[in-house]
């Protein structure tokens, strides 16, 4: 296969990359719709969302591989010219994603109270935190569905489909919350308890619909839809190493959360409101530079499986200029909004004052994070998941002590967030690069 001129590559980028954006850009909408809405009841509810939050999305962000690994195996498969079993394989995802959707909603229903426990909040912001999340570990399964059948239309080189689910679970998402929320005629007002319950709906009529397109999809080609238990197992063993890699960073960002915690000694919930609303604009600008990462995993997977192995160092050349660019812009644009942004999630003006420094560290690190998103992508459509967890664990145990003794030594919030733009994101930068340059994770083949 000849190596594709810098154009073609770009236009093949652009073709995954921009629906994948706009699909990434509406899922945070279920986080920043819910901030919106709960941080006018109260800072206290704001802050026990922040809590809630990082629990659930820990819950399901180690269950990433379902569709990081289904987007690469997929891609491989499609790249060696084997359709049917790429969308075997998919639904094999599926399946493990019902599997684990189901034990993860029982434990974490039962698990609540002292999984809240553990960041040693005050009664105020526990209970809130309480009430969010047991209701909310109820659309863990749909979420993981979501998941699975994102990531084998991803590896089919289809990034529309989600987009057009994304936008359309979103806007029920924001109506429900707000009318469960408030109250509306007959429907009482649930408060923190209602914006959960919008986004379980929102979230099962999403994966309702994913799971249709990807099932008609595999019916076409004559894949089976039956549980096939070798199948779910390799899929699990497969995805053991995203696991421990995802495990990792979850790890670090719920040490920056408890970093933050020591950092702000009161029970007043400034310091956490700030961080649930600056790691929510976070989360919102990482989704937007992982578009790009969306299409390196699908594109990786596919040249690699074709056995290109030029057009894959050069695409990921260009990917990775697609990366600090993009990051340059998010950044400037975040730092040119941040005195603005606080207002519009709450009217405590000491939340508003805390945000803007916060926004403007995470501001200068953008840069960086779209260089290691798009290289993190790069890797994992390579299938190169044990390098991904080892220098996980590496960067965690350079972190960690960064975190903690900025929270307990300074007592800023600020300070907590340098220690995470310089450390957590400058190591997976060192490390993503070195391996990069190698030639070690550039395997050929379906398999």
């Amino acid at each position: 296969m000849p190596t594709p001129t810098a154009r073609a590559q770009d236009r093949e980028i652009v073709r995954l990359a921009v629906p994948a954006f706009l699909a990434l850009v509406a899922e945070p909408l279920f986080l920043l719709a819910d901030a919106a809405i709960v941080g006018h009841l109260g800072t206290r509810e704001l802050a026990g969302l922040g809590i809630a939050a990082a629990i659930l999305q820990t819950v399901v962000g180690l269950c990433i591989f379902l569709a990081y690994g289904t987007t690469a195996a997929v891609a491989r498969h499609l790249g060696a010219g084997q359709l049917r079993r790429a969308l075997a394989q998919g639904i094999d995802g599926i399946w493990l994603a019902i599997l684990i959707g189901t034990v993860a909603t029982v434990a974490g229903v039962l698990l609540t109270t002292p999984l809240v426990a553990l960041f040693g909040t005050g009664p105020a912001v526990s209970g809130f935190a309480e009430d969010y999340l047991r209701v909310a570990f109820l659309g863990t399964t749909p979420l993981l569905i979501m998941l699975a059948a994102t990531g084998v239309l991803r590896g089919l080189q289809d990034t529309r489909t989600p987009l057009v689910v994304a936008v359309a679970g979103n806007l029920v998402n924001i109506v429900l919350n707000y009318v469960l929320v408030y109250g509306a005629g007959p429907v009482p007002a649930l408060g923190i308890a209602g914006a959960a319950l919008g986004s379980v709906v929102a979230q099962v009529a999403s994966a309702l619909a994913l799971g249709w397109v990807v099932v008609r999809a595999a019916r076409r080609e004559g894949a089976s839809l039956r549980p096939d238990l070798p199948g779910i197992r390799a899929s699990g063993r497969a995805g053991v190493p995203l696991l421990v890699r995802t495990l990792t960073l979850r790890a670090s960002l719920l040490i920056g959360t408890y970093a933050v915690v020591l950092a702000s000694g009161s029970d007043d919930g400034v310091g956490m409101a700030t961080h649930q609303l600056a790691m929510t604009l976070w989360s919102f600008l990482a989704f937007v530079l992982d578009a790009i990462a969306i299409a390196a995993q699908a594109i990786t997977g596919r040249y690699l499986g074709a056995g290109d192995v030029d057009g894959t160092r050069a695409v990921t050349a260009r990917m990775i200029t697609w990366g600090w660019r993009s990051g340059i812009v998010t950044g400037l644009g975040l730092a040119a909004l941040s005195p603005f942004l606080g207002p519009l999630f709450t009217p405590d003006p000491a939340v508003q004052d805390l945000l803007v420094p916060v926004l403007i560290v995470a501001a200068i690190g953008q840069p960086v994070a779209g260089i290691v998103f798009v290289l993190d992508g790069v890797l994992i459509g390579a299938g190169d998941g044990r390098y991904l967890a080892w220098t996980g664990l590496l960067v965690l145990l350079a972190y960690a002590p960064a975190a903690l003794v900025a929270g307990w030594l300074t007592h800023s919030v600020v300070w907590v967030w340098v220690a995470m733009t310089v450390v957590f994101m400058g190591a997976r930068l060192v490390v993503l690069v070195t391996r990069s340059r190698g030639s070690a994770w550039m395997v050929t083949g379906a398999r």
